[in-house]
C-alpha cells in the first residue's frame, strides 16, 4: 500500500507519525464508498485500510473496483476480529496512531485530525469520540442510551474512571495500545471490555465531543433479540476484564 503523507490541518500542526484508519466492514455495500471518501477528503494525513469481514454482499467487489486498500478475511471474525486484524496490520507496518472508523457511515472523519493532535500533544494512549459530552448529532435510541449509561456506571465501578460513551467505535490508539491490541483483543462487542482492560492497566484515556450520524446502510449486529445476550455478555466481560501488558512509555 502506498503511504499518503500529506500536510495536516490548517492550524499548521504537522506530524511525521504514521497514522492509519481501520475501517471494519461487514455487508456495507451501501456506505463503504462514502465512508472512504470522507476519510480521504477530511483526514488527509491518514492512510486507511478496509477490513472486509467476509461480507456476503458486494462490499468486496466495490472495494476492488474502486482500488481501496483492503484486507479480505476468508471467514467472518466479527467486529473484534476485524478490528484486531487492522491493529495487526498497523503494528507490522510501523503505524504510531490507529483509529477504528466504522464502515457504516456513522462516524465523521472531520474529527480525526483534532483527535490525533490532542493524542500527541497530551501524550495519550487512547482518544474516544463521544456523543454524550455535548449531546449533539444522532444520539441513538432511548433503550441503547440506557445501556450505554449502564456500562458507564459499570466501568466506573470497575476502574474508577468515567467513560461517557463506552460503546463508541470511534477510538484512536497510540503505539502502546496498537501493540497490545494486535495480540489481545476481545472478539464480541469489544469496546466496553477493551477500554476497561486498558484503564486497569494504567493507560491514559480521554474523550472528546463528536457528532455521529445514523447508520447509512446495512444492519446493526445488535438486534432487539440479541439485546439480552449483549447486556449479559458485556457485563461479565467488563467485570472480568484483565490487565494488558503495556510497555513503559518512552521518556521525552
Amino acid at each position: 500500500m502506498t503511504e499518503r503523507r500529506r500536510i495536516g490541518p490548517a492550524n499548521g500542526f504537522m506530524s511525521e507519525k504514521k497514522r492509519l484508519v481501520i475501517i471494519p466492514a461487514y455487508n456495507e455495500e451501501e456506505s463503504i464508498v462514502r465512508t472512504v471518501a470522507d476519510v480521504r477528503e477530511n483526514a488527509p494525513s491518514f492512510d486507511y485500510i478496509v477490513v472486509n469481514d467476509c461480507s456476503t454482499d458486494r462490499t468486496r467487489t466495490i472495494c476492488r473496483q474502486n482500488g481501496f486498500p483492503m484486507l479480505d478475511l476468508p471467514v467472518n471474525l466479527g467486529i473484534g476480529g476485524a478490528v484486531q486484524t487492522g491493529y495487526r496490520y498497523a503494528k507490522e507496518h510501523g503505524y504510531e496512531l490507529a483509529v477504528q472508523f466504522d464502515g457504516d457511515g456513522q462516524h465523521e472523519a472531520r474529527y480525526l485530525e483534532e483527535m490525533a493532535q490532542r493524542m500527541e500533544e497530551e501524550g495519550l494512549d487512547m482518544m474516544i469520540g463521544s456523543r454524550f459530552i455535548t449531546h449533539e448529532g444522532f444520539q441513538s435510541s432511548a433503550l441503547r442510551q440506557f445501556g450505554i449509561r449502564y456500562f458507564t456506571a459499570l466501568i466506573r465501578l470497575r476502574t474508577g474512571h468515567t467513560v461517557t460513551d463506552p460503546t463508541s467505535g470511534m477510538r484512536m490508539a497510540g503505539r502502546r495500545l496498537i501493540e497490545c491490541f494486535a495480540d489481545d483483543y476481545p472478539k464480541d462487542y469489544p469496546e466496553p471490555e477493551s477500554v476497561t482492560s486498558i484503564l486497569r492497566s494504567g493507560a491514559s484515556v480521554r474523550e472528546m465531543p463528536v457528532q455521529m450520524r445514523e447508520r447509512q446502510g446495512g444492519v446493526s449486529s445488535i438486534s432487539l433479540l440479541k439485546g439480552g445476550y449483549y447486556m449479559i455478555k458485556v457485563s461479565a466481560a467488563v467485570l472480568l476484564a484483565h490487565k494488558l501488558p503495556l510497555r513503559k512509555k518512552e521518556s521525552v
